[in-house]
């Protein structure tokens, strides 16, 4: 990091956290009625009831969202069966990086795009290992690419303005870090003002 960037970081009185990692979400349409259901039985003789046509990724999306340690299990079955590969492997990925195998993080969120060049949360998660690393340029490169691919994520400019700071390009993060502001409330818009403050200060200090 240049000395000017962390003057600037420093001027803030707490420096703002990046967003973290994004799991998919998404789930299959089913018909609004769907009576019959498979039973889990879950820690503490509880039972989780899914209903019967539900596919791998969407169990294992369901198991994840409990933190039950068998979705990763289910994830995998559901790459094995081809079944929403690409979220699988996306998913997989973040829970490989809270265990600290970044490695394996690293590895999933590739085989991600390796399934869908253009998955977003896949883009997005990999430019935060990069940005935990300390890779800036890597990491701009794909929170750029997932701007492309959604421009309406709050949370993908506000890292992207990080990077660009850190990287000393100031104006661009200034873009970034106003495109957040533009895209979240009033009060959530709040977590960049320090930051953006202080940017602003150094580039008139700069002229």
């Amino acid at each position: 990091m240049s000395s000017n960037v962390g003057k600037i970081l420093r001027f803030v009185p707490q420096q703002p956290d990046k967003f973290g990692f994004e799991r998919v979400q998404k789930r299959k349409k089913r018909p609004a009625e769907s009576p019959a259901q498979l039973s889990l039985f879950m820690p503490g003789g509880q039972v989780l009831r899914l209903p019967s046509d539900i596919g791998p990724f969407e169990e294992a999306l369901l198991l994840d969202e409990r933190d039950d340690e068998r979705a990763e299990a289910a994830y995998r079955r559901s790459i094995e069966e081809g079944d929403d590969a690409a979220d699988a492997y996306c998913n997989l990925g973040i829970i490989m990086s809270k265990r600290g195998a970044t490695t394996k993080a690293f590895d999933c969120f590739t085989k991600s795009l390796q399934h869908n060049p253009r998955h977003f949360e896949s883009h997005y998660n990999l430019a935060n290992l990069y940005f935990e690393a300390m890779d800036l340029r890597l990491a701009r490169m794909h929170y750029g690419v997932a701007a492309e691919i959604d421009s309406d994520r709050a949370s993908v400019y506000f890292n992207l303005g990080l990077v660009e700071a850190m990287a000393n390009d100031l104006p661009a993060a200034i873009i970034s870090l106003k495109k957040y502001q533009s895209l979240v409330t009033r009060e959530e818009s709040h977590k960049a003002d320090d930051l953006l403050e202080n940017l602003q200060r150094s580039i008139r200090a700069q002229r």
